[in-house]
């Protein structure tokens, strides 16, 4: 090389070190000044972030026993104190990367001068002369501070004004921070490769141990590969790694003199890395069947204030309420149930524990498994929490039962349940065969007629309830869906017509159906419907954390719904009563008996029409859920049972796989909280308002009847047929004991033409009275009289 361009190179180098030095101490001289001022300006953009050194680290989720569910976040890094890093570390990294740490202001200036004088006169970078401060600055630059590629690129350019920008920022935390404090930042901050950020992490990813146990050979491993983590990775770059670590080596027994026959020993040991890396694992994914509710819980922290972005850097500790042991039988029941493997049927089932102040969310499952294995049939649709499936079928009545006990029937109440009604007045859907502005119905089977309200829930007769709905009103019944729990109804949109609401699309159609329960529902919506009965009509979200620490153990504040009395404890407990016999002599029986359940709850099974999806809704005074089948491929069709699959006619009810499930799911837990028990009656909805009460008319004239229940409040309808009592004569009324103020009362007329049951003669004295009818098949109680 002729001896003008070295000489040359040499001026540039030493006109560089006068940039440096005229930039850090006369920022405003020369010619140099927009450069220093943009220097300035950025160490004023990040001294304050620097110095306050927070970076990116893991937030744990937990379960109610302190089990992890899932870790979150960006770079997986666990930050620790000085006390928590192994010495030989310390020494390792100093040794390699800043030897004169200790004694240095934060810049080697010594070490600086030399590198651009090496580096100019060779024409490529030999030596690079940054402090551990300076690394620090400038890591922390791109893996915290910068936001974009540009700025990424930016943090690592190779320019004069970063370089001033490092150095200054470098003194300025020498200034603030102890060498100490400055030490410990650098291991936490820096990558170690393989997804591995800080020392921690990295002691646990490649050797298993604690950062504050790591050996000489571990330690300078580490503190080699902090030269280029990406290149020097010991699973693909054996020697290499193993050479750069006893280069480190050789700079502490260099540096080190006292140790280093230690030293020396260690260059002669195996890298001793674990057969793969030991990296945690990221995200919901991860989480198994847990992973519903995982994305649950970060759903509702976005709602609460902490967004994913946050959690994904900010260390928190996230506590929920999920209790494994529920969480364990509820998922082994759903598959038990549901064949996880089955490629277009899902079934999902979410428990709450009822509570006055909060409703902890304490498991949430389904049969599909959560993960992204399609040929495996997992997804990771929210199937738990979105509105899915065709409805939850006769679980709706309860939602009309609980409007017109709120209107003033009593559960006494008889009401009537004729074969066939057809309701005018109600939309009909489009229905074929059926009138306009009339709902028409029938039963799928024979019921007696009239029928207790308790009845009604517990066998399901559609025509009851349709009859009811029309005297209550279809408005006030989806309104108090809604305020029961059923929000998503509420949403713009759900309707999945334009921008219109399901509850508002039911109300403006005033369709009588919604009684059966035909639309799409949110199943943890509906469990925590249950959850807001066993509660005494106290509505609280479905939540399901517990607590929110951030990464100094400090509670994090959450933004969250408050819970609301949305209807009377009375009520909310007599309905829980007159739900009582589902699993006794109603549609659920069958599955109570099959699973040997015996502990009193109130329960309502569901089916659709066309049998494509179906429900049980159930809850003691301890837990509260349902359980929901559907069709989740795009083109669901009719499901049948034993095993549930796609069939041409469906035969799935509530009460066959959905009931099963949840008496499965809750029968082994039971135990471990307070003995199932029914809630008080309250007379006031047992027997009804004052305004409610419905004249007993039996026998009177009609013209007299009619006037009784006219004079009542009510409204009348005549039906004649065949009759014992003399024509003209009313033998019944439906509904009778209570009703719905102002509704229409059912007489039915006697025309005459049965003839009369024999009156039987004056009793013979000394004979007993002859004992009470008792209907066919019916069980004596204790207390009937023998």
């Amino acid at each position: 090389m002729p001896i003008t361009h070295t000489l040359a190179k040499l001026a540039g180098s030493c006109a560089l070190a006068s940039v440096l030095v005229a930039g850090l101490l006369f920022p405003l001289a020369g010619g140099f000044g927009f450069v220093s001022n943009r220097a300035a300006d950025a160490v004023d953009n990040v001294s304050a972030e620097l110095v306050e050194g927070t970076v990116p680290a893991v937030s744990t989720m937990v379960d109610a026993t302190g089990a992890p569910i899932a870790w979150l976040y960006e770079q997986r890094r666990f930050e620790v104190p000085s006390d928590k890093i192994s010495n030989n570390m310390k020494l390792a990294i100093i040794s390699i990367e800043d030897r004169r740490f200790i004694e240095h202001d934060g810049v080697d200036w010594q070490g600086t001068m030399r590198a651009f004088l090496t580096n100019t006169t060779s024409g490529e970078v030999q030596q690079g002369a940054s402090t551990l401060n300076q690394q620090y600055v400038k890591n922390f630059q791109l893996l915290v501070v910068a936001k974009t590629d540009a700025e990424r690129r930016a943090a690592i350019e190779t320019t004069p004004a970063r370089k001033i920008r490092e150095i200054r920022m470098a003194l300025t935390l020498d200034r603030e921070l102890t060498k100490e404090e400055i030490l410990t930042r650098y291991l936490n901050l820096v990558p170690f490769g393989n997804s591995s950020y800080g020392i921690q992490d990295a002691a646990q990813t490649y050797f298993g141990v604690d950062a504050a146990d790591l050996n000489v050979p571990q330690a300078a491993m580490l503190a080699g590969m902090v030269q280029s983590s990406s290149k020097l990775n010991p699973y693909t770059n054996t020697e290499g790694v193993l050479a750069r670590r006893n280069t480190v080596l050789d700079t502490m027994i260099q540096n080190i003199p006292a140790r280093a026959d230690e030293f020396r020993k260690a260059k002669t040991e195996p890298l001793g890395v674990l057969p793969e890396p030991k990296g945690l694992p990221r995200g919901c994914i991860a989480a198994n069947d847990r992973g519903f509710f995982c994305d649950y819980a970060l759903q509702y922290l976005a709602n609460a204030g902490i967004s994913r972005e946050q959690i994904n850097k900010g260390g928190y500790l996230i506590k929920t309420t999920l209790d494994p042991a529920i969480q364990d039988s509820v998922k082994r029941s759903l598959s038990e149930a549901a064949n996880p493997n089955l490629d277009d049927i899902a079934q999902v089932m979410s428990v709450i524990a009822p509570g006055a102040d909060s409703h902890p969310l304490v498991a949430m499952s389904s049969s599909r498994n959560y993960g992204l294995n399609r040929d495996a049939n997992e997804t990771v649709q929210p199937q738990p929490y979105s509105m899915v499936g065709d409805g939850a079928g006769s679980v709706f009545k309860i939602f009309t039962t609980a409007a017109a006990m709120e209107k003033g029937m009593g559960i006494n109440a008889q009401l009537d349940v004729p074969g066939r009604f057809d309701a005018k007045g109600l939309g009909n859907g489009g229905a074929r065969g059926c009138p306009p502005a009339t709902y028409c119905v029938e039963n799928a089977g024979k019921y007696k007629s009239p029928m207790s309200v308790t009845e009604a829930l517990a066998t399901s007769p559609n025509t009851a309830f349709v009859k009811l709905i029309q005297a209550v009103g279809v408005t006030p019944t989806v309104d108090m869906a809604v305020r029961l729990g059923m929000r998503s109804f509420t949403e713009p949109g759900s309707s999945g017509h334009g921008n219109q609401s399901l509850a508002d699309m039911v109300k403006e159609q005033n369709l009588g159906s919604f009684t059966l329960g035909p639309v799409a529902i949110n199943p943890l919506e509906l469990s925590n419907v249950a959850a807001t009965l066993a509660s005494g009509g106290r509505w609280c979200p479905p939540t399901p954390i517990k607590e929110v620490t951030d990464r100094y153990g400090k509670p994090v504040p959450l933004t969250q719904q408050a819970c609301e009395q949305v209807v009377e404890p009375g009520l909310a407990n007599t309905l829980a009563n007159a739900m009582s016999k589902d699993d006794t002599s109603g549609t659920a029986a069958g599955a109570a008996a099959a699973t040997g359940w015996h502990w009193p709850l109130a329960g309502k099974t569901g089916t659709t029409e066309s049998h494509r999806s179906s429900a049980f809704f159930g809850f003691t005074n301890a837990l509260a859920g349902a359980a929901y089948v559907y069709g989740d491929s795009p083109t669901p069709g009719e499901i049948c049972s034993y095993p549930l699959r796609n069939c041409g006619s469906g035969d799935l009810f509530g009460g066959n796989e959905p009931a099963r499930t949840w008496f499965n799911a809750i029968k082994p837990v039971v135990d471990r909280f307070p003995a199932p028990v029914l809630p008080p009656l309250d007379d006031k909805y047992v027997r009804g308002s004052n305004q409610a009460q419905v004249p007993d008319v039996s026998g009177m004239g009609q013209g007299e009847a009619t006037a009784a229940l006219v004079g009542a409040g009510f409204q009348v309808q005549a039906v004649n047929g065949a009759g014992p009592l003399p024509k003209g004569n009313v033998m019944s009324s439906a509904p009778n004991g209570s009703a719905i103020p102002g509704s229409v009362i059912t007489i039915y007329i006697s025309d005459g033409t049965q003839r009369a049951a024999p009156t039987p003669g004056p009793p013979v004295p000394g004979a007993p009275a002859p004992a009470p009818a008792v209907p066919p098949g019916l069980q004596l109680p204790p207390w009937w009289p023998r």
